[in-house]
Order: structure tokens, then sequence, then C-alpha cells
């Protein structure tokens, strides 16, 4: 067997650094808590200037069954030029916000989880539960209850 070469060798010696590099982002999407999961969401809030979540990613924070019926609706709303069903941010229950005082609580049970997010927008008490699933990429939202109802209300056909 030949001697290897600086060149393979340096190579290999890359390709095994960012192999161990990408192996902590797969394991944290599985071990991370919901508790984690729901302060990525909300803390950033806290931020002045923070634009808000990018929800229409749909699958970076809801459960396949939400995250279906919220990306048809917007694909479905671009097509005929309509605003969609979802017109505001769906972790605050607003279009705008000025968002202190944050609290957190989850109580996991499980492959599930509940949490409540209370906090003050521009002064005015408001909380949110969330509805918790564990799948193969992490927590995700299978449902939001916000003072103005259920996130997954707006997708039932009437």
């Amino acid at each position: 067997m030949p001697a290897p070469t600086v060149r393979s060798s340096v190579l290999s010696r890359r390709l095994a650094i960012a192999a161990l590099c990408a192996l902590p982002w797969a394991a944290l999407a599985q071990t991370q808590s919901p508790q984690t999961f729901l302060q990525s969401i909300y803390e950033p809030y806290l931020k002045a200037g923070f634009k808000g979540q990018p929800y229409w990613q749909v699958d970076r924070f809801f459960a396949s069954g939400l995250a279906r019926a919220i990306d048809a609706d917007m694909r479905e709303a671009k097509r005929r030029v309509e605003v969609p069903k979802l017109d505001g941010d769906p972790f605050l229950d607003a279009q705008e916000w000025d968002i202190e005082n944050l609290a957190i609580s989850v109580k996991a049970d499980g492959p599930t989880a509940t949490g409540e997010v209370t906090f003050d927008n521009f002064g005015k008490r408001t909380q949110v539960a969330l509805d918790l699933v564990q799948t193969p990429a992490g927590w995700r939202i299978a449902d939001i209850k916000s003072p103005s109802g259920l996130l997954s209300a707006l997708y039932k056909e009437k």
C-alpha cells in the first residue's frame, strides 16, 4: 500500500473534522428540551428591532399536520393574490409587538408537552398555550391557543 500523500492526509483530516462538527447539530435537534425549543422562539422578541420569527418556514416550527395546512394556505393565498388566513405572528397573536416580562413554563409528558407563555405586549398581558410534539427533527408545535382562538381552527373547513 503506498504511503499517504500530504494532500490526501489533509483532506482526510478535514472530512473527519467536518463530520464530527455536524454530529452535535443533528443531536441537538433530538435532545433539545421543549423548554429550550420555546425559548429559542420567544426570547428573540425581547430584542429591540426583532422582525419576528420566519413562521412561513413551517417545518422549522410546526408539526406536520399544522405545517401542511399553513403552507397550503399560504401558497393558495399567493396564487389568488390574497392575504393568507394567518395574518399576524402566531407566536404572539399580534401584528406588532413590544414584548416585555416574558415567562415560559413547560409540562412535558413523554413525546408531548404543553407550553404556557406569558408576556406583556405594549403593556397588555397576553397568555399563549402551545401543544408540542416530539418529532424526529425535534420539538414542534401541534397547535397554539391564543386570545383569538386556536391556530388550527383557522384551517378547519367551514
